[in-house]
């Protein structure tokens, strides 16, 4: 009887399992718990998104299309931060606004971030990858290493920089983190470089309410010079959040379980988004946020896919670590062998937004060289806007963008 009793247990165990397998029963979804001090971490993420954004903007002289992961150059730079002294690491703190947090504190809220960010959501994939690749000739202090690989979960790697495959190694690597929409971060290793530590972020997920494709047709989109094209809009009848003032209309679409949100800011006629952008700070992002209501209308949203090459070298030393790229700068935390400093920190970006939902990836290096509301009318984005995806609870920031032309695949 014991048997028979064990045996239909075990049966049951096997039927839930393969159940789950095959979707009958939903994965549960979890909360991201952030302590006070996390919480206040990233809001000061989301402070270093908009500066970095704005810096970035401000040179956007050709109004073209912007997509950027700030996140992925702050989790590039807290691994970094760990073989900085000095005021090398005090330029690192600045300007990635770190000032006020301990080593362990952001290296423990980063942790927290890669562990608990991807499993938050069974509809949502999100992949978030770190590696350190060095040459083999260079000599890496251990515990640099060890501790980027106890809280960044880092791949470390030595390879022979001067041979091409090592190229392909690291461009491998990216691509397969981002399932295959950056194909490639790098175009050469230099021969100067000893080290090059990459941070990969890839973002899939569908929209709570998906619009129809049978909709979907053109409309025109106005430019900021006055110009108009014509675009595919996405059409739809779906709740999403809103709010507007004589500024701003703001707008936010939930993804699959309410965990993740595209936030949408389309500014009022007459002002240009570039200026909308310029004229950003925390405060008045977070009075937005704050301000959102339920609303459910018809909704026409562009389609739109592009994607994004940066050398962020000028705006990250106009915020402050200009010393991290000289000969001044303090790296002893990753060698002992002679001078180190940074080279270049590159980022490549891509996003698509259809029907179902939304795609985006970053990658970003830095190189290291020894040298409920009424039913309202429809609403049209039809002229350029700022966008960012977010996580809902904690209000972080994994991308901001500008679309200035939903026609433009690229820069």
């Amino acid at each position: 009887m014991a048997n028979k009793t064990l045996l239909f247990i075990f049966s049951l165990l096997i039927i839930g399992f393969v159940s789950c397998r095959r979707g009958n029963i939903s994965p549960a979804v979890i909360n991201l718990v952030l302590t006070p001090v996390e919480q206040q971490k990233a809001a000061a993420d989301n402070g270093f998104t908009i500066k970095l954004f704005k810096n970035l903007e401000s040179a956007n002289t050709g109004n073209v299309n912007q997509f950027v992961s700030p996140l992925s150059v702050s989790f590039a730079f807290g691994m970094t931060s760990n073989g900085s002294n000095g005021e090398t690491l005090a330029a690192i703190n600045s300007a990635m606004s770190f000032n006020g947090y301990t080593q362990g504190q952001v290296n423990s809220y980063y942790n927290k971030l890669i562990t608990e960010l991807p499993e938050l959501d069974p509809g949502t994939t999100l992949k978030i990858a770190n590696s350190i690749w060095y040459s083999q000739v260079f000599s890496v202090l251990p515990q640099f290493l060890q501790t980027n690989t106890n809280f960044y979960k880092a791949e470390v790697k030595g390879l022979d920089f001067n041979s091409p495959a090592s190229l392909n190694t690291i461009n491998n690597w990216v691509d397969m983190q981002t399932d295959g929409n950056i194909p490639a971060i790098l175009n050469q290793i230099s021969p100067g470089d000893s080290m090059i530590l990459v941070n990969a972020i890839y973002f899939k997920s569908g929209w709570k309410e998906k619009f129809d494709p049978a909709k979907t047709g053109p409309l025109p989109f106005y430019l900021d010079n006055g110009s108009q094209v014509q675009a595919n809009f996405m059409d739809g009848t779906v709740d999403y959040n809103r709010y507007n003032n004589s500024e701003v209309s703001v707008f936010e679409l939930p993804y699959f379980n309410n965990k993740y949100s595209m936030v949408i800011v389309m500014p009022s006629s007459g002002t240009t988004v570039q200026q909308l952008v310029l004229g950003l700070d925390s405060a008045k992002w977070q009075t937005w946020i704050a301000a959102l209501n339920p609303a459910n209308s018809e909704l026409k949203l562009p389609k739109f896919t592009f994607s994004y090459n940066i050398l962020l070298n000028s705006a990250l030393s106009s915020l402050g670590m200009g010393i991290a790229f000289t000969d001044k700068a303090d790296f002893s935390g990753i060698t002992t062998n002679g001078p180190l400093h940074i080279t270049r920190v590159t980022q490549k970006a891509y996003v698509d937004a259809d029907e179902a939902g939304t795609t985006a990836a970053a990658a970003t290096t830095v190189e290291f060289g020894d040298g409920a509301a009424a039913q309202l009318p429809p609403t049209i984005i039809n002229r350029p806007f700022m966008f960012v995806i977010r996580q809902v609870s904690s209000g972080l920031i994994l991308f901001a963008g500008t679309v200035n032309n939903p026609l433009l695949t690229g820069n």
